[in-house]
């Protein structure tokens, strides 16, 4: 934990209180969408980017967010899965694996970070900067730029803006996006201040299984599969969805908790119709000792 003369700036969310549980056959208007972190935040953007007339519920945690929508208290809930610059966000690939949901829409969110602080204070008054980890590591020529300026991990990007207008102080400054200035009436002092403009998040809209919409013509589709324990096993894999003119995007292994040394993979692939998607799950099963499909939707355009 990060302190500076009392306040407390690496903490989660205290205020969050469930909802009660939406009506059947809701549209998208009012939906109830988790996100995880502040309000201002770039999953609060993606939200809005998704949904746009959804309600936003911000949760502490990733696991929370992901109980809300087990319990009904939300309908939907959005995810960072991959920042191009960072690689993959890994709790949510745990997350999706263990928990009956599906992925019914993806967007990708131009990261642009900005160094915001207190009305009518100057730059050359900033002496702490704080801001998520992944955020400050984005942001290092900047930084280094100004040595005067401390950086400082916090929980969340919106948070610390969050957090510097609840404390007033004067001489400390956040990195985060401009909806989290203008969300809680902060002033940017310099914007654009990442390393690489090339810098995009891609977030998960993800609903309960047995609610997710079917979308009529997907291109894309998630899976996760473990192989059997058998020399070649994920090398066949593989080839066979290569045989069937499958494109893999992405592959991601993660361990099995539980089970040490033991790997389930997840996988992107490029599909035209969801009729592939099917022949490829059967492909794959043959050799799998378990796959889900996590979600068969239209990829974003980059």
């Amino acid at each position: 934990m990060i302190r500076d003369g009392g306040p407390l700036w690496y903490r989660a969310r205290q205020d969050y209180i469930p909802t009660a549980k939406p009506t059947a056959g809701e549209t998208d208007a009012g939906m109830k969408i988790a996100i995880q972190g502040e309000p201002g935040s770039f999953s609060h953007e993606a939200a809005l980017k998704l949904v746009p007339e959804g309600e936003i519920v911000p949760c502490p945690l990733s696991a929370e967010v992901f109980r809300a929508l087990d319990e009904g208290e939300v309908e939907g809930a959005v995810i960072p899965i991959e920042n191009s610059l960072a690689g993959s966000v890994l709790e949510h690939f745990d997350l999706l694996l263990t928990h009956e949901v599906r992925v019914e829409r993806e967007t990708l969110l131009r990261i642009r970070h900005n160094l915001i602080a207190l009305s009518g204070v100057a730059l050359d008054e900033i002496e702490r900067v704080y801001s998520h980890p992944v955020a400050l590591a984005q942001c290092r020529r900047f930084l280094a730029a100004h040595p005067a300026m401390k950086a400082q991990a916090a929980y969340d990007t919106a948070g610390s803006v969050k957090q510097l207008v609840a404390t007033g102080d004067r001489r400390a400054a956040a990195i985060a996006s401009e909806a989290a200035a203008r969300h809680y009436g902060a002033h940017i002092l310099a914007s654009g201040v990442e390393d690489n403009p090339e810098n995009f998040t891609r977030f998960f809209l993800v609903r309960r299984a047995a609610e997710a919409k079917t979308e009529p013509n997907p291109n894309k589709m998630s899976l996760a599969f473990s192989v059997k324990n058998r020399p070649g096993s994920l090398v066949v894999a593989l080839v066979e969805l290569a045989a069937m003119g499958t494109n893999l995007t992405k592959i991601e292994s993660r361990p099995v908790h539980g089970k040490p040394w033991e790997y389930s993979f997840f996988v992107d692939c490029q599909i035209r119709s969801k009729e592939e998607g099917e022949r490829a799950v059967e492909t794959l099963r043959p050799h799998c000792a378990m796959i889900k499909e996590l979600g068969c939707y239209r990829g974003a355009e980059s």
